[in-house]
């Protein structure tokens, strides 16, 4: 299991579009500390390239979410790239 499939796995149970967690919240659902530079806007981004994306961001691209880091929040927000309500 990599270190972000709970956090995958977690995002992929949501029934809503939107959602923000904090890093205290993530940092329960992996077992695991997030790295300091998880306060930089860089290591949230989502990737251009689908055959080279970060370890973090494969798992919540993979549960079909975009992530945006609140700056100064300590906190994320999570978009459902397809909205569930488009889905068939």
């Amino acid at each position: 299991m990599a270190k972000y499939d709970p956090l995958r796995d977690y995002l992929r149970r949501q029934k809503t579009d939107e959602l923000e967690l904090s890093f205290a919240e993530m940092e329960r659902k992996i077992g695991y500390m997030l790295p300091k530079s998880a306060g930089l806007p860089q290591w949230w981004a989502n990737p251009t390239d689908p055959a080279t994306p970060s370890v973090q961001s494969r798992a919540w691209g993979d549960a079909g979410f975009d992530a945006v880091l609140i700056v100064g929040a300590d906190r994320v927000r999570f978009k459902r790239v397809e909205p569930t309500a488009c889905r068939p």
